[in-house]
């Protein structure tokens, strides 16, 4: 075929609204006799979201942007059959990415195993099961200094080590696609996007450690995802890539899917482990960590998507091309979803080491609104708030560990003087208090108390001293949690305390909210100059506390008001004061 049309919605999944673009695609091709000419794909990710539909054309190497309905028979008529380019719809690729993981999405149809061979895809497993020597891809991969991309960032080839020297002769490989931080969708993208290279990845992480079994634990809420791995895995299958003797050698091995339910804390390994085996999804106390003691008891190595998808290229390109990126003790790329008060959210792969001012201002656009960058949120519930004065730091596990915050799985949300960090830190607080599983005391009785002492504080009844409970519960937490979810759980209220005091002052002493989002420390009231006296607050109020008429004016009773909003939200003449 000549040409290949990929295109994507800005949600990055399959709606309504996308099939009814694919289908116009498809009718026009037919009208103008191009459909044995053309074969239009529909991907994840190609690195452009808040774009509304993207189509990406090959031939003529063109991306166009937010393109309307009404402009996709032009594309038609002139992009494709005639060749010509429309500059207006035209998108220039934001700079400094560098896509290792992402290295095919968008690229690629995800559904079609030949696409990805025709990119050097199991050209690392052909090389490895030929020269037979999983020794030298662990050695690879302590020259490459890749470290654990779903938070923690332990030496991949450490764990891989571990795993084989430890004398069983069953052992297991688990690909973590539990992803579970609000605002992350990084795993779900690459699925979605480039199956074969985490599959790839799960194949030579077996052959390393001498593992004959694998897993894909992925989240059933990730629906296309899970439909296009076991696509993948049908296709190496067929291929000779899994099962009996791979590629013609004596390496056995087999891949199966178990779906997660949707708890938070399986995304911790122990947890994990009990939940493929048919168990409540609870961690238990390590040492004996899972490369001695995991799947069954079994010698079991555990590696998230991200790290998986890098696998491939550091043993085709070798462990010194992949250390030549990044930092002295972070290398590589990673992978983050960036969102918030950016004006191009999306997922982006940078290397490590960039900052994050180049993040949210020279890939990220900027800020969205005309009001300024107050911090950065990394790693999920599991990490910390960032001031604007740091945004020249570059990220890496070091750097990040040291503000207070962590890497994490790549969750960064970009935050504006809107957001107010006590609410911030109630709401991650919050999503860890309900995703606990109750197993240890400190996670589960820690937890709810800070929330408690928090939920006082937004209400206006807190008290200084609160701040010395939170910071010892917080200690307790960090110390005696048996897992991370307890252990890091406290991170956004610890961060927050630090860099922004100030504000739990003002919500202490002041009994004031400055960003205006805790309600209970609202109060409204009616501008007199700006009242039109037309009635719409007074209509809209539904507990009536505005009173007057349009001779006197109105007024807003504080002992009413229940703080919603409203009146604010339907004013037409910003004659609502909130304070």
């Amino acid at each position: 075929m000549d040409q290949k049309i990929v295109f994507i919605k800005d949600t990055g999944i399959e709606n309504d609204r996308t099939k009814d673009y694919y289908a116009l695609f498809l009718n026009l091709l037919r009208e103008n006799s191009l459909e044995d000419q053309v074969q239009i794909n529909r991907v994840a990710d190609i690195g452009i979201y808040n774009q509304g539909l993207v189509v990406k054309i090959f031939e003529q190497d063109v991306i166009y942007a937010n393109v309307k309905e009404e402009q996709i028979k032009e594309i038609v008529l002139k992009t494709i059959k005639e060749g010509k380019v429309i500059k207006e719809l035209l998108f220039q690729s934001p700079p400094k990415q560098l896509r290792i993981v992402l290295r095919n999405c968008g690229e690629i149809d995800p559904e079609n195993i030949d696409e990805y061979i025709a990119k050097d895809g199991y050209q690392a497993l052909n090389k490895a099961v030929q020269e037979n020597k999983p020794e030298k891809i662990i050695e690879e991969l302590k020259k490459s200094g890749l470290r654990g991309r779903g938070g923690a960032g332990f030496p991949t080839w450490l764990k891989w080590k571990l795993t084989r020297e430890t004398p069983e002769a069953q052992k297991y490989v688990i690909c973590n696609a539990d992803e579970g931080d609000p605002g992350a969708y990084m795993d779900r993208g690459v699925l979605e996007g480039d199956p074969h290279s985490v599959i790839e990845g799960l194949i030579l992480a077996g052959f390393a450690i001498g593992a004959n079994k694998g897993y894909f634990y992925v989240r059933a809420e990730y629906p296309l995802a899970v439909q296009r791995v076991e696509l993948a895995l049908a296709q190496a299958y067929d291929h000779g890539l899994l099962g009996k003797n791979i590629l013609g050698s004596n390496f056995n091995f087999e891949i199966d899917i178990r779906l997660g339910a949707g708890a938070f804390v399986c995304g911790e390994e122990t947890a994990l482990i009990a939940s493929i085996e048919g168990r409540r999804g609870t961690p238990r106390p390590r040492p004996p960590y899972p490369s001695v003691k995991g799947l069954w008891d079994k010698p079991t190595a555990i590696n998230n998507v991200e790290t998986l998808a890098n696998i491939a290229p550091i043993i085709l390109k070798g462990g010194d091309w992949y250390a030549a990126i990044g930092t002295e003790k972070s290398k590589g790329t990673k992978v983050f979803a960036l969102t918030g008060k950016v004006k191009n959210s999306g997922l982006v792969e940078v290397p490590m080491g960039i900052t994050l001012r180049e993040i949210v201002y020279d890939i990220g656009g900027g800020m969205i609104s005309s009001k300024g960058i107050k911090a950065v949120q990394t790693g999920g519930p599991s990490g910390g708030v960032i001031p604007q004065e740091y945004l020249d730091t570059p990220v890496d596990y070091e750097n990040l560990q040291k503000l207070g915050s962590i890497m994490g799985s790549g969750g960064m949300i970009v935050m504006d003087e809107d957001d107010c960090m006590v609410d911030i830190a109630k709401f991650y607080l919050g999503f860890c208090v309900d995703e606990s599983c109750g197993k240890c005391v400190p996670c589960r009785i820690g937890g709810y108390q800070m929330l408690a002492l928090l939920d006082k504080i937004t209400e206006g009844q807190g008290k200084l001293e609160d701040i010395e409970k939170l910071k010892r519960i917080a200690l307790a937490m960090q110390k005696a949690s048996l897992c991370a979810l307890g252990q890091t759980a406290a991170n956004p209220v610890v961060s927050t305390l630090k860099y922004f005091f100030a504000e739990y002052q003002d919500h202490i002493v002041d009994k004031k909210c400055r960003s205006h989002k805790c309600k209970h420390l609202l109060n409204y009231s009616i501008i007199q100059d700006k009242c039109k006296r037309c009635r719409v607050c007074l209509i809209n109020c539904p507990v009536n506390a505005i009173s007057g008429d349009k001779e006197q004016g109105f007024l807003v009773d504080p002992k009413i008001c229940i703080r919603c909003g409203k009146c604010y939200e339907v004013c037409k003449f910003n004659a609502i004061a909130k304070e």
